[in-house]
């Protein structure tokens, strides 16, 4: 295991990630002709020797992201170097990524940062990723179950870089009775179309007929923006926050060598309803307004919410009088 916080590469580094990264891309980018665009821009700046300069892997992997990125405009499509050498057998390296994954999932918590019941009782869920549910499931049933008696919730997404679309369609499955169809997938590498739709069993109660909120930033991105585009097209949230970072592809990280990593959409998401997604555009908010003013807003929006709909039952002046207090202190 290297030690150093500096990888020093040479030539023959270059030209093995090179290699092995234009043959990725052209076997599996879920767009041929910019995989074909992007592999000739390589090859011509190596045969250029205008790699030649680079000469330590992190300014090497952000000139190749960068390269990359300018072609197909995919924030998705990047490449990252590790210290400590991993396997380039793909059954090997396959496990060791979604080990690493998984480890880093639980120190995590699994994507929730904070759940709380706010006052006048509305929920809010600061979720910073969306974990594969085969490991943060539990976690997730345990959090919807937690807020499931709140009149109102929040979901913050505004530090969300994405995750598994697995466990965007466990959550939204609490948030709506019916079967409802979320989303469509588009696999190059297989050529296959697959379909996401709610669950048709959750563990605990469904939060239903209850005003649902999503707060975005210019940050969240990839299966954050798909809960969040489902959300809104669908017409059971109501988004507030900034336009989100435009990342509709999905796709997952593989070793191309020892040291060097490469994420390479493979799909391409379908919403049932637009027949388009986010890709590049980003999920407009209902309600654009500042990241950092978002929460406030939203809050406000939900404690009005709840005071209207117990304003005159007596038995819930408890409740109007922490709202009242709150609604003061929003104020100030």
């Amino acid at each position: 295991m290297i030690k150093t916080d500096v990888l020093p590469i040479n030539l023959a580094v270059r030209e093995d990630v090179i290699k092995e990264l234009v043959f990725r891309l052209q076997n599996e980018y879920i767009f041929p002709d910019k995989a074909l665009e992007m592999s000739s821009k390589l090859e011509t700046k190596w045969k250029n020797g205008e790699y030649d300069s680079f000469i330590d892997a992190e300014s090497f992997s952000k000139e190749l992201t960068h390269d990359l990125q300018t072609i197909s405009n995919d924030r998705h499509l990047r490449v990252t170097f590790h210290l400590e050498e991993k396997s380039i057998k793909k059954e090997i390296s396959e496990k060791e990524l979604m080990d690493e994954y998984y480890r880093k999932g639980k120190a995590n918590n699994y994507g929730f940062f904070k759940i709380e019941r706010l006052a006048g009782n509305i929920g809010y869920i600061d979720l910073r990723n969306f974990e594969d549910p085969a490991v943060g499931g539990e976690t997730a049933i345990s959090t919807m179950n937690f807020i499931s008696n709140t009149e109102a919730l929040i979901f913050d997404l505004r530090k969300n870089g994405g995750g598994s679309p697995g466990m965007v369609a466990l959550l939204t499955s609490y948030l709506f009775n019916e079967p409802t169809h979320l989303n469509n997938f588009y696999s190059r590498p297989d050529d296959r179309n697959t379909q996401s739709w709610t669950l048709p069993y959750v563990p605990g109660k469904r939060y239903i007929n209850k005003p649902v909120y999503v707060l975005t930033s210019n940050y969240t991105f990839s299966a954050a923006e798909e809960f969040t585009y489902n959300l809104l097209n669908l017409k059971r949230a109501t988004v507030v926050g900034e336009v989100t970072g435009g990342g509709a592809n999905p796709g997952h990280i593989q070793q191309i060598t020892k040291n060097f990593r490469v994420f390479i959409p493979t799909g391409r998401a379908i919403n049932p309803l637009t027949n388009t997604n986010w890709e590049g555009t980003g999920v407009k908010p209902h309600v654009m307004i500042d990241k950092e003013e978002a929460f406030n807003y939203v809050y406000k929006e939900a404690l009005e919410y709840v005071k209207n709909k117990y304003n005159h039952q007596n038995e819930f002046r408890f409740l109007l009088k922490e709202i009242d207090e709150k609604l003061i202190e929003l104020k100030n």
